[in-house]
């Protein structure tokens, strides 16, 4: 028994011969592939996962310009960011550019930089708690201000404190604008990998 699209291939060799059937049959094949891997592809790269490049030294040492990161999407629809993941952002004062920085300070905690420490005070630690961050090079966070955040809204820093744009300057970002973490680095190959939590000490 002959399938319905066997039928169809013999309509267009007795239509159009068997050249002119099999070139047919061979770019309706191809359009078909084309449409089912679209199907799959577009909503994983627009509502699941996107390429992010990194640009500039502000994360450096921990990621360096022109390496090429997967960022998930998605876990942030079911869950807040973490204090230490890394994330990539619309630049509040021009959306067209995407910034990525790590989070230091989460909704409605008060973090304070003073003498070169940042300082969290939070439900469970009132009277302050200073963080230990082993991922940067260097021992102080420079300028001095204390921040209360609203609900949703994050503290971002660049690793690389010296050369980074960050909420010193430009403020709390808020979770809506957050595209997403980062998951995987996937070049250069010799650092492929996924990323884990820094231990914090509190």
């Amino acid at each position: 028994m002959t399938s319905r699209y066997e039928r169809f291939e013999n309509r267009l060799y007795e239509k159009f011969g068997p050249i002119g059937g099999g070139l047919i049959a061979f770019i309706l094949e191809v359009v078909q592939i084309v449409v089912i891997s679209a199907a799959i592809i577009i909503p994983v790269r627009y509502f699941l996962i996107q390429p992010f490049y990194v640009k500039g030294a502000s994360m450096e040492p921990n990621f360096y310009e022109h390496e090429y990161l997967i960022i998930d999407e998605i876990s942030y629809r079911f869950r807040e960011p973490d204090r230490g993941e890394v994330v990539v952002f619309r630049y509040p004062h021009d959306p067209s550019q995407f910034f990525i920085k790590r989070v230091i300070g989460l909704p409605g905690e008060t973090i304070e930089i003073t003498d070169g420490n940042i300082i969290i005070y939070n439900d469970e630690a009132p009277n302050g708690q200073l963080i230990d961050e082993e991922y940067i090079n260097h021992d102080r966070t420079e300028g001095k201000e204390r921040m209360t955040l609203g609900a949703e809204e994050y503290y971002l820093l660049g690793d690389n404190r010296d050369a980074s744009l960050d909420s010193r300057s430009i403020g709390a970002i808020t979770l809506d604008e957050i595209i997403g973490r980062t998951w995987v680095r996937g070049l250069p190959l010799s650092r492929m990998g996924t990323f884990q939590l820094p231990d914090y000490n509190f």
